[in-house]
């Protein structure tokens, strides 16, 4: 059995990492899988919504400690290599969630930890159920965080709570996250698979180039100066003005009726 599940459905993909038994912790292969998949994602027309989460009653709980605990019989140098490498493979991972031209969902349930909470962040929304808890951990391990964590935490809930989840390490649950704007949406346990597909439907069926373009201007405004993201904005605009799903959703605004949007 593969430790990633892919399905496409009306327009959607669902990323199930599946390791239960290790609650979906990251192994070589699903690093290895994740990255192909989100390319091939990437360049699939059809596709036009992507949910990311993981099989059974955890989302991720990050990477594999229990590997880890062979690799530290070996010497600092040895470590120091093995390690940095280990670490870039996931990068291809994270570019390709903050890349994609369309939007990616993450569903979390149970625990997301380490790089799992890192992977959640990657995606462009979290929905996550009532039971699910998350936790940085990386310190309690002895390291700091890796796959984008020290990126896009801080981002989410500011400098000052970034500090405190990443140094101490806490557990915090679903709404706790969500209070604190690291979460969109918090449902019952027994209905997160209901409503994401409705929140992934809702994106799949709605104008996609523009969602690309809206990806690609709010994440460079986290690093732009004021005069580049305004001509960066124009430049989006006439874009996706000069596509169909322009001329549609302005011409159902006049006929006052829902526009039926192909993505295009």
């Amino acid at each position: 059995m593969s430790d990633l599940l892919v399905s496409r459905q009306d327009g959607i993909a669902t990323l199930t990492m599946n390791r239960p038994e290790a609650r979906n912790a990251l192994s070589n292969e699903m690093r290895a899988e994740l990255a192909s998949v989100l390319h091939d994602v990437e360049q699939d027309d059809s596709i036009r919504c992507v949910v990311l989460t993981g099989a059974g009653d955890h989302f991720m709980a990050g990477g594999d400690v229990k590997g880890m605990a062979e690799s530290v019989k070996k010497s600092a140098d040895e470590l120091r290599k093995e390690f940095i490498l280990r670490i870039h493979d996931l990068h291809p991972i994270m570019f390709a969630l903050r890349r994609m031209p369309k939007p990616v969902i993450a569903s979390c349930q149970g625990a997301a930890a380490g790089a799992g909470v890192s992977m959640a962040l990657a995606c462009d929304m979290i929905i996550a159920s009532d039971d699910a808890f998350f936790t940085l951990a990386y310190c309690r391990i002895g390291t700091s965080p890796d796959g984008s964590a020290s990126f896009h935490l801080p981002r989410a809930v500011g400098i000052k709570k970034a500090m405190e989840i990443a140094l101490l390490g806490d557990r915090f649950d679903a709404q706790a996250a969500k209070d604190m704007g690291m979460i969109n949406f918090v449902v019952p346990k027994a209905e997160l698979a209901t409503e994401t597909d409705k929140l992934a439907r809702r994106l799949a069926e709605g104008p996609t180039h523009v969602y690309g373009n809206t990806k690609a201007l709010l994440y460079r405004s986290l690093e732009s100066e004021f005069e580049s993201q305004l001509q960066a904005e124009a430049e989006s605009f006439a874009d996706c003005a000069s596509r169909a799903d322009f001329r549609e959703g302005v011409t159902a605004f006049v006929e006052k009726r829902a526009a039926k949007f192909t993505g295009n």
